[in-house]
């Protein structure tokens, strides 16, 4: 008994020596805690990283000599204490896992006993909790919103009296912003709100996002950033009357979320890099691309071109060069399908802000054994490829592997024919051969709602015309001064330095009009080509002489494809309600450049005639497009060689992409022809 008794008594002791030891060791951490100075170089340590005692002991405020003592002092107490360390090979003090647990502790008491005093405190932004402070709002409105600081003040009286009275529970930056823009708002102040008005997305858009079918990170994130830059562009950057006329559906902006901020179509010539590409201190992480001496080089080359310049383009990127180098010194065609399927495959995983594409020059003067090596090169691609954003625009004579062409057409491949180098969308390129090139034409005109609103009368149609052409104009020409400003500040590095643009490179504002066949044939009821024609012309002359008001010499009219054909057509429906005008043509979307009927045009070559005029009257550009869908293979040749004579031709194809399995099927299909999953993405080549 007496045995078991001192046995006990020996526990109980033990125990009660631990439980004072660890008492003892909680004390000792509170007492480290109830230091600033101890919990900043806790701080500091944690942010920075391992600091040597010079470092840590300047960030810490510890500068003069006076105070090494002091330091020294407070560094010791965190390293008996264990909640820092000295790496004594580097000489280095690091945080360890107890310091960040302890420093944690610290930031909660803190944070909670700011909200247990019964005073107002705000969440904040950038993730932390203060005491509410009225010169904070004052300081906002004269910073920010330019509002005068006698006019400050009484705002900001007016919002403290609203935010006492709210007596919240839950305070933060975003809600005091909403209750000084909503004071603003009542004091008729509406264009000092704007300038102060947070941009972002309701959170019920983020959920859904979340949520959606086929989200990705990626994307989510994309859609995110463009949402807020599209509402600032509408909201903060644009004239008012350019806004309003968007909104209205007079006018259309596409690509709303990078449209301030890039060019739509750059044109770059590979020959320019004659030392390569120079990104000097940008994109850090990215390998420089040396010279291209050979085909090596330019397959090596043209994924990270892609992948670098696609991203400072809202529409398409035409890679002009980059053929010869990679058929240099390859004689060999099976080699040529691979090195270019290769090249290609490798490329087409590059992002964008937005759709882009990126098409790849082919001269004229290729042998055909080379041409049809790069065709079928090409066609890999688009067969491994869902939908693809690489395209090809083949220049000069084509005839001899049109069987080629054709294949890849058929297969739902991007390719456009003609005697000189553009763009997929019909897009020319300005200036002097091997010069770069940006154009700037993403803003179209509704000539479908000039013509509703001029009772027929094909002169005030023109005059109207007129009318909205110079503020567009303008707008662009403001738009083109920002982004060429932003290039050279280094916001756009790779273009900057990929084209030498601020020395040799062009740049052009172009409006495009949209609607132009309903607009003249079923509005105005007008049958002769001769009157568009004449709109046409009009509209061209008012924009270079505009264009020299504004010290644009390349000015220019273009009738090429966006996404601007379905939105005027749902909101004319809407205002008019004359929806049978498209209902007859069996479309949701008014006419953008001409489409010409791979079959019609097999009987009868008006079409091709009248798309030539065209052509020859726009300056900016002219998409024509030869629908192809429903022919065979011999078809489809014989439709190519009766419109081949075209400055620009793009043969075109319905297809359907299945998002289940991701294969390509007819688009009059109900179903995916593979695995029978009804969702499915209407694409047209």
């Amino acid at each position: 008994m007496e045995q078991m008794s001192f046995d006990s008594q020996s526990k109980d002791s033990k125990k009660g020596g631990v439980l004072e030891s660890a008492s003892k060791r909680v004390r000792m951490i509170f007492s480290v805690m109830a230091s600033p100075n101890r919990i900043d170089i806790l701080r500091i340590l944690n942010t920075k990283g391992p600091l040597t005692y010079s470092e840590l002991k300047a960030l810490a405020g510890f500068k003069s000599k006076k105070e090494s003592g002091k330091f020294a002092y407070h560094l010791r107490k965190l390293l008996r204490q264990l909640l820092v360390a000295l790496n004594k090979a580097e000489r280095r003090y690091t945080i360890t896992n107890l310091g960040k647990l302890v420093l944690s502790l610290a930031r909660q008491i803190e944070e909670r006993s700011i909200i247990e005093s019964g005073k107002m405190y705000v969440r904040t932004s950038r993730h932390n909790i203060e005491e509410f402070n009225s010169h904070k709002i004052i300081q906002s409105l004269v910073r920010e919103a330019n509002l005068p600081l006698e006019q400050a003040h009484k705002i900001t009286e007016e919002v403290e009296n609203k935010i006492y009275k709210f007596q919240t529970a839950y305070l933060t930056s975003s809600l005091i912003r909403e209750t000084v823009n909503s004071v603003l708002i009542e004091h008729g102040h509406e264009e000092y709100r704007n300038k102060l008005a947070r941009m972002g997305l309701p959170s019920s858009d983020i959920v859904e996002m979340l949520s959606g079918d086929g989200a990705t990170i990626d994307g989510v994130m994309s859609r995110t950033a463009g949402s807020v830059f599209s509402e600032y562009l509408v909201f903060n950057t644009l004239p008012k009357d350019i806004a309003d006329m968007h909104l209205a559906g007079e006018i259309n902006i596409s690509n709303t979320s990078v449209w301030g901020l890039l060019p739509d179509t750059v044109f770059f010539d590979l020959s320019e890099l004659e030392e390569g590409l120079d990104l000097k201190g940008r994109f850090l992480s990215v390998a420089r691309i040396p010279a291209i001496k050979g085909s090596d080089d330019a397959a090596a080359a043209l994924p990270a071109l892609v992948s670098l310049l696609s991203r400072e383009a809202s529409s398409e990127v035409v890679v002009e060069g980059i053929v010869p180098a990679l058929l240099k010194n390859v004689k060999d065609p099976e080699e040529i399908v691979s090195r270019f399927a290769r090249a290609l495959a490798a490329s087409s995983a590059a992002p964008s802000y937005s759709a882009t594409i990126t098409t790849i020059a082919v001269p004229d003067g290729l042998d055909a054994r080379q041409l049809n090596a790069l065709l079928d090169g090409y066609r890999k691609y688009v067969d491994a490829t869902p939908v693809p954003r690489i395209g090809l625009a083949i220049a000069g004579k084509i005839k001899d592997s049109l069987d080629h062409a054709v294949a890849v057409v058929r297969s739902g491949g991007i390719i456009s024919m003609g005697s000189s180098v553009r763009a997929s969308n019909g897009i020319r390129k300005s200036g002097s051969k091997g010069a770069a090139a940006m154009s700037f034409h993403s803003l179209s005109i509704n000539l479908p709602r000039l013509a509703y609103e001029s009772n027929k009368d094909e002169t005030y149609f023109r005059a109207k015309l007129a009318l909205m052409i110079k503020p567009s104009l303008a707008a662009m020409s403001m738009r083109k001064k920002t982004i060429v400003d932003y290039a050279k500040k280094g916001l756009l590095p790779t273009l900057a330095s990929a084209t030498q643009l601020m020395q040799r490179g062009t740049s052009t504002i172009v409006a495009n009009l949209t609607g132009a066949q309903e607009s003249v044939y079923n509005i105005l009821g007008e049958s002769s080509g001769e009157v568009l024609q004449k709109v046409l012309k009009t509209a061209v002359e008012v924009a270079a002489a505009q264009g020299k008001q504004l010290g644009e010499e390349g000015a220019g009219i273009a009738m090429v494809a966006d996404d601007s054909g379905v939105r005027f057509a749902s909101l004319d429906s809407e205002k008019y309600g004359k929806v049978s005008l498209l209902q007859s043509q069996n479309t949701t979307s008014y006419s953008q450049g001409m489409t010409l009927n791979g079959r019609e045009i097999l009987s009868q070559r008006a079409a091709v005639q009248e798309c030539m005029a065209i052509d020859r009257l726009l300056n900016g550009g002219l998409a024509a497009g030869l629908d192809v869908t429903d022919l065979s293979a011999a078809e489809v040749k014989s439709a190519i060689e009766a419109a081949i004579e075209l400055p620009f031709l793009r043969p075109r194809v319905r297809l359907a992409v299945c998002t289940t399995c991701g294969r390509r099927s007819r688009a009059a299909a109900d179903k995916c022809e593979h695995c029978k999953s009804p969702h499915r993405v209407a694409v047209y080549s």
